[in-house]
């Protein structure tokens, strides 16, 4: 390590060196817009040459040449034509001014995540979706991350205000595990947790520059996990986005009538300050914070069974002794406290969300990078993202997320052929714990069951034989055995709770997650060596560290896991007929410790059968290695155990020789006693899945006024990751749902199509519309497929109109079919709904502010993204916003 430090600052010092042994020259001047407003962020480079710099946030720019005079400047910023000046003498150099006129930009945009390249998003080889930054400015939304909802063929999930997972395609499950995120190229999933944090840890919405998503099979470029797509999210570099930025935003949500909590105000104050110290060094800081009463899980029907094995029923409190309230946690305890032949099932009596989870949520996210040019262009960086506070999950149960702190942290020394970096992810749990563990520890803590249902029946019977009716006889049986239950809020509540939380599980609610991911990567472009295509190739290697001392995984105190991954991927890319038809074949190869070796293909083909128009083609392989948890989980909810699919796990419960069977037959022997009629649950090799996914695809822009997108794909599943539930009879019944393969192959089709349309004076009116389907799915096998059939987008917007086109608008109207829910939580169906978020804004621009009035679901009328997840209503809010790029 000494050696490196060592070699990195003989470079600083050689090129420092070199820097003040050559004679330049400065060039200086500002860019505006034809309308007068200062441009922060215009790139202006020397033609024929690599140097240049960027305008600051007022729009000025200082070049420092080594090129002798004359020179030609170019100056280019997306949504502005392109201008070359020539500079010819040194009275020209001092103070030039430039006015850019503006310019359509649809089908310009350059991104690179589709082939880790530059190139124009019309040829790019596969479907992609890019938010910029004109797309944050003016989006309604109260957080960048929730953008995405509006993108063709997006599916949310919303867990609280601060949680909200993306997928693409189908399989729309919490904190999706199928669906790739990287925040400045580091994988943003949770490496213990297992889901995504790009809400809670990353960039502030003010550093955030663009987001590219790839919807579907993406794992040949991005390995593991690119099964339903891929979402990259880019900051800002402080080179080229300078000063010092700030939002402060307030509002008010939960004004709904039948809101648990009532009316309540919402912060978000964000800051960012970035800073070129000189041509070679810059720097930036940033800092988000975010309050709020979230929104509540409040689903009080009652619910049967367990987990994707459950299902919503009549029933209530009064009606049902063995009520289970799909929101209420703690009656999942229930005792069957008739005889075998004549079950009567009773259970606990529940609390609410609101009693067990504070609704107050926080996260506060700090971030920051060090940018050094050891060459024109070559660059190192040290970044860092942190994020820590209280919101909640939805994942096999309600998670209250207290006190966790996520941190990721990268070095990264990259050139134009070539980078490498390295970087790591640290997990806390910090304080947090299972909603519905705790409330049933806590039943246990302040009257045990061993007490609870003697009284519970004792009462019953004497209600009875004192002529009471069965309903009535049910009321006096539960108001005797809920004597002395503590009221939440209480002196008495809160001290055995708190204790309750305070403990590890098993003893306790709390889970104590410090897990840590390493991650190696690095990539070469050989295209100035191999003249006759493009060619790139990169490694990675990364290692996961598990560590829950035994209270989610199967690792045990100061014995972490500990897992290793390599993979390796080579892309060729070739343009042919005259440069109309671009083939690109790429491929990566990746090995888990636990699994055995995937290789992952794709091929693509770009035809342009007119100006900006071009038709695409792609077959691609995707997989998934099954997640930590997946793997290595060993966690009772309090519903039952949740295990992870490698052999070593059963082994624990000795399932080979104590077999699991099937919940149905096990209720058929409950009640004829006969062995013969339990069926036994078999396990294979566990595997990762794969995908195969071919898509077929349009994209082109009209008169530079219409852009029009559309796809179609198909893909195939085999070795589909699930669970399956089983019950262990001995010693007492004991649920388990294990995660396992399907037998059976799994196909999805669907479609999407999108159009935009740039009206005069600065208007743009679009719309999108997908579906997704499901084909021949295991009837034994629960799939998590939870996705609506169709789904559509509609918006018209203004980035400038009115008086010295000062004012903006964007209104967006969100629909999504109904569709069912299947989770490990609970299951059931989900409406549909539609929503309308909308936007108005005014620009100050001497004093480089813009003021905003926001609301998302204007219309207050509450939704849900997924069965017993809570229920969304309107956030209203102002903003303010100063140096806003």
């Amino acid at each position: 390590m000494k050696k490196i430090l060592y070699f990195i600052l003989i470079l600083i010092c050689f090129s420092s060196t070199t820097a003040f042994s050559q004679k330049r020259i400065a060039i200086t001047g500002t860019v505006n817009s034809i309308a007068g407003e200062s441009l922060p962020a215009v790139s202006i480079t020397i033609k024929g040459s690599t140097d240049g710099t960027f305008t600051n946030d007022r729009g000025h720019f200082k070049l420092v040449t080594k090129h002798p005079l004359p020179v030609t400047l170019v100056f280019t910023s997306v949504g502005y034509k392109q201008q070359d000046t020539t500079v010819t003498n040194l009275a020209d150099k001092d103070s030039l001014f430039i006015d850019l006129i503006p310019a359509p930009a649809l089908g310009t945009e350059i991104v690179v995540s589709a082939s880790r390249l530059p190139e124009r998003i019309l040829e790019s080889p596969v479907s992609i979706e890019r938010v910029g930054i004109p797309d944050i400015r003016n989006s309604p939304d109260e957080d960048y991350y929730n953008i995405a909802k509006t993108l063709k063929g997006v599916d949310i999930t919303t867990s609280s205000l601060t949680f909200t997972s993306l997928t693409t395609r189908g399989f729309n499950e919490s904190g999706n595990p199928r669906f790739n995120q990287f925040i400045d190229g580091m994988d943003n999933q949770a490496p213990g947790l297992n889901f995504s944090v790009g809400s809670i840890v990353g960039p502030s919405q003010l550093d955030v520059e663009s987001m590219e998503l790839l919807p579907g099979a993406s794992s040949a470029l991005y390995g593991s996990g690119g099964m339903t797509g891929t979402l990259l999210i880019n900051s800002k570099d402080p080179f080229k986005y300078q000063g010092v930025s700030f939002e402060l935003k307030q509002g008010m949500m939960h004004y709904g009538k039948s809101d648990p909590l009532g009316p309540s105000p919402y912060y978000n104050w964000a800051l960012r300050w970035g800073y070129k110290v000189s041509d070679k060094f810059a720097f930036k800081i940033g800092a988000e914070y975010t309050q709020a009463q979230d929104w509540v899980a409040s689903d009080s029907s009652d619910y049967a069974g367990q987990g994707n094995q459950g299902f919503p029923v009549p029933g209530t409190r009064a009606s049902d002794p063995n009520y289970n309230g799909v929101n209420i946690y703690g009656d999942e305890t229930s005792v069957n406290i008739g005889s075998p032949s004549t079950p009567f099932y009773v259970s606990r009596t529940g609390y609410k969300e609101t009693d067990i989870i504070n609704p107050t949520t926080e996260i506060l996210k700090l971030s920051g990078g060090l940018y050094y040019k050891l060459a024109p262009q070559t660059e190192l960086s040290l970044i860092g993202n942190y994020g820590t506070g209280n919101t909640v999950y939805t994942g096999a149960d309600r998670y209250s997320l207290k006190d966790l702190k996520m941190g990721q942290y990268k070095a990264e020394i990259k050139s134009d052929y070539w980078f490498f970096k390295v970087y790591t992810t640290q997990e806390n749990s910090g304080n947090s714990y299972n909603a519905t563990i705790a409330a049933q520890l806590f039943n246990e803590a302040w009257k045990p069951s061993t007490t609870w249902y003697p009284e519970f029946g004792a009462a019953y019977q004497t209600a009875l034989m004192g002529g009471a009716t069965n309903a009535q006889a049910l009321a006096t049986a539960r108001a005797t055995a809920d004597q002395g239950m503590p009221v939440p809020g209480s002196v008495q509540f809160d001290t055995l709770f708190n204790q309750v939380i305070s403990k590890p599980i098993p003893v306790g609610a709390k889970f104590l997650d410090r897990t840590s991911l390493y991650h190696t990567e690095g990539q070469y472009n050989f295209t100035h060596i191999v003249k006759w295509a493009e060619v790139i190739a990169g490694a990675s290697y990364r290692i996961y560290r598990l560590n829950s001392q035994g209270t989610i995984f199967a690792d045990a105190p100061d014995s972490p896991i500990i897992t290793g991954e390599f993979g390796a991927y080579v892309q060729v890319s070739k343009k042919v007929l005259n440069d109309k038809l671009k083939l690109t074949a790429s491929g990566r190869y990746d090995k888990n410790q636990n699994f055995q070796g995937k290789f992952t293909p794709r091929i693509s083909a770009v035809y342009k059968v007119g100006d900006d128009q071009f038709i695409r083609a792609s077959y691609q392989n995707a997989y998934h290695f099954p997640t930590n948890q997946n793997q290595w989980i060993n966690l009772n909810t309090g519903a039952g155990i949740l295990l992870g699919g490698l052999p070593q796990l059963r082994d624990l419960y000795h399932i080979n020789t104590n077999p699991l069977y099937t919940p149905a037959s096990v209720a058929t022997y409950s009640v004829s006693g006969n062995p013969a009629d339990l069926v036994p649950i078999t396990f294979g090799t566990y595997k990762p899945e794969s995908v195969n996914s071919y898509e077929l695809g349009y994209k082109g822009v009209f008169n530079k006024r219409l852009l029009i997108d559309f796809y179609v794909y198909y893909s195939q599943y085999s070795n589909f990751l699930g669970r399956v539930q089983g019950v262990q009879l001995v010693p007492a019944p004991q649920g388990f749902s294990v995660a396992v393969n399907s037998t059976t192959n799994v196909s999805t089709y669907g479609m999407g199509a999108s159009a935009s349309y740039l009206l005069p004076h600065h208007f743009e009116v679009s719309g999108n519309f997908s579906t997704d389907n499901i084909n021949s799915p295991d009837s034994t096998f629960v799939t998590y497929w939870s996705t609506p059939k169709y789904r559509f987008n509609l918006g018209v917007s203004n980035t400038g109109f009115g008086p010295k086109d000062l004012f903006g608008f964007n209104v967006q109207y969100r629909w999504q079919d109904k569709f069912y829910t299947e989770s490990d939580f609970k299951q059931g169906n989900n409406p549909a709904f539609g929503t309308i978020d909308a936007l108005v804004s005014y620009k100050l621009p001497n004093v480089h502010s813009l003021i905003k009035i926001g609301a998302t679901n204007l219309l207050d009328h509450y939704y849900t993204t997924a069965y017993a997840n809570p229920a969304i209503g309107g956030l209203y809010y102002v903003s303010f916003a100063y140096n806003v790029f």
